[in-house]
């Protein structure tokens, strides 16, 4: 069962650690390097847990909507690159709106908790994976600064050196 007070206080540690936000940035970048979002609402879960940094894997619990369901092709294609995947039916508890009295909690100004029926995938990767496309991706941008500046500055001295008149009347 999932709590959303529990997805808050994750999402805190997150943001106050430099580290796990990184982690969780190159764990996204693998996912997307590996075209998992071209999968049917992939790109519509949200993290419930994680990032969870072991010596050789790391791992995230996401969350969808039990109607939007994740296709299981993309977990199949994560298989593929060592990956580890679980998939499976939960419940995430979400506090009730208060409109009317029996909203509330007995003995509290808080909301009854309702159990919404939600799909929870776990993804463990491995590091090796995660460094092999982090640096991937660094050469690729390495590769392309040279070969954009190059052509540019031999364009800009060209101009700057040939001494040509300018055409009478010309200011």
């Amino acid at each position: 069962m999932i709590d959303v007070l529990n997805i808050v206080k994750n999402i805190e540690t997150i943001y106050e650690s430099n580290t796990s936000l990184t982690v969780l940035k190159d764990f996204e970048r693998v996912l997307d390097e590996l075209d998992l979002y071209v999968y049917d609402n992939w790109s519509d879960g949200e993290i419930a847990e994680g990032p969870v940094i072991d010596r050789h894997w790391v791992s995230c619990k996401f969350f969808w909507p039990a109607e939007k369901m994740p296709d299981p092709m993309g977990g199949k294609r994560l298989l593929d690159y060592d990956c580890k995947v679980r998939m499976g039916k939960d419940s995430l508890l979400v506090p009730r709106k208060i409109r009317k009295e029996e909203d509330i909690r007995p003995g509290t100004k808080k909301g009854k908790l309702d159990r919404k029926p939600v799909w929870v995938v776990e993804i463990m990767m491995p590091t090796s994976l995660i460094g092999e496309v982090y640096s991937g991706t660094q050469q690729a941008i390495v590769d392309e600064k040279p070969s954009d500046m190059a052509p540019q500055d031999a364009d800009v001295n060209a101009d700057a050196s040939t001494d040509t008149p300018a055409p009478e009347g010309a200011v």
